[in-house]
């Protein structure tokens, strides 16, 4: 698979989180490990946090420069991968500079637009600060080509393309049971899963007129607002594993209505159970569906919704066939520079 034979990813984004950015690290170090390369992680978890003003379920590491530089010469590992921005990132980053080892980073998240849906922050700064991040980078690791030529025009010259995977044997189409007492809502079902978020668009999804029922998966700091201002809405909070698995495989349509996605492995999933999709057409969408028979992407995303419920379910399935976590391991391991390194790292 590769020479190196140990990596180090540093990541401010872990457990107890449930999103794209710890899925696709957990999914592959796994494809890593089972291929003989040991993987360390750098999380949160081994540091004193603190909640991240205006979105608690994400912790902050009150962490130094100089624990991080100690457990990374402590691991001496062949290669570092940078994953996310945050403090972690931020230590990890200047140990790397000031030792002149190379490294690579990946863009998960458009922030700048996170920040935007909140504050009245331009664009353009919180841009600049992703630039000054990414830029020492020897590759920065992006998921789609939409989302490197957007990023292009903010200055990033370092990008090349780390494919998303799906696990075919949990997101299933065989789960699927119109019969089960544990879902006795009227159809057809529109799904969603993610978090809920202001970000997330999710109230033009809860707001459309639909027949059945909406059921939202996931927890947030909208939750609780939008349970009371749409009674009709089936929330379920957050579900993982086999609960998940069959709630994609009993779903008419997946609606996924946010804007500001990079990839969304939650299309994966969806079309990985058997389950079209309906969709806005932005980055994420536009890059995994595109113009593929397996969902309906549209600026009006009631009549998305309603046309994905033709769409053949086998067509769905079959489709997210074609990507695999061995690809995106194989993608990763490509673009991890390998260090040699300094008699005494600083």
């Amino acid at each position: 698979m590769s020479s190196l034979k140990s990596v180090l990813i540093v990541t401010d984004a872990w457990h107890p989180q449930i999103n794209g950015v710890v899925r696709s690290i957990e999914q592959v170090r796994d494809v890593l490990v089972a291929g003989g390369i040991r993987v360390e992680l750098l999380t949160p978890g081994g540091f004193w946090t603190m909640p991240m003003p205006g979105y608690g379920e994400i912790r902050l590491s009150l962490t130094t420069w100089r624990q991080v530089s100690a457990k990374i010469r402590a691991l001496r590992p062949d290669a570092i991968h940078i994953a996310t921005e945050g403090p972690l990132g931020i230590a990890a980053r200047a140990f790397c500079i000031r030792n002149k080892l190379p490294f690579a980073t990946s863009y998960h998240t458009q922030f700048p637009e996170y920040l935007r849906a909140r504050l009245p922050v331009p664009l353009a700064l919180g841009y600049r600060y992703l630039s000054w991040f990414h830029a020492p980078a020897r590759y920065c690791l992006v998921p789609t080509e939409t989302i490197s030529r957007r990023l292009a025009t903010y200055g990033f010259r370092n990008t090349v393309i780390w494919s998303r995977g799906v696990d075919l044997v949990q997101f299933n189409p065989a789960l699927r049971d119109l019969t089960s007492p544990d879902r006795p809502w009227p159809r057809p079902h529109f799904l969603y899963v993610g978090r809920v978020a202001v970000e997330k668009n999710i109230e033009q999804f809860l707001r459309l007129d639909l027949p059945g029922t909406k059921i939202v998966v996931g927890d947030g700091p909208s939750r609780r607002s939008l349970e009371a201002r749409f009674p009709e809405v089936i929330f379920t909070g957050p579900r993982i594993g086999q609960p998940l698995a069959e709630l994609y495989a009993n779903a008419d349509c997946f609606v996924f209505p946010s804007r500001t996605d990079t990839f969304g492995l939650v299309l994966l999933e969806a079309l990985a159970a058997g389950t079209p999709v309906a969709a806005l057409p932005v980055p994420g969408p536009l890059d995994v569906i595109g113009t593929s028979p397996v969902g309906v992407l549209d600026t009006d995303l009631r009549a998305a919704a309603l046309a994905a419920l033709n769409i053949p379910r086998e067509s769905c399935s079959a489709f997210a066939a074609n990507f695999s976590w061995a690809t995106s391991a194989d993608d990763f391991l490509r673009y991890l520079p390998a260090i040699d390194w300094p008699a005494a790292p600083n």
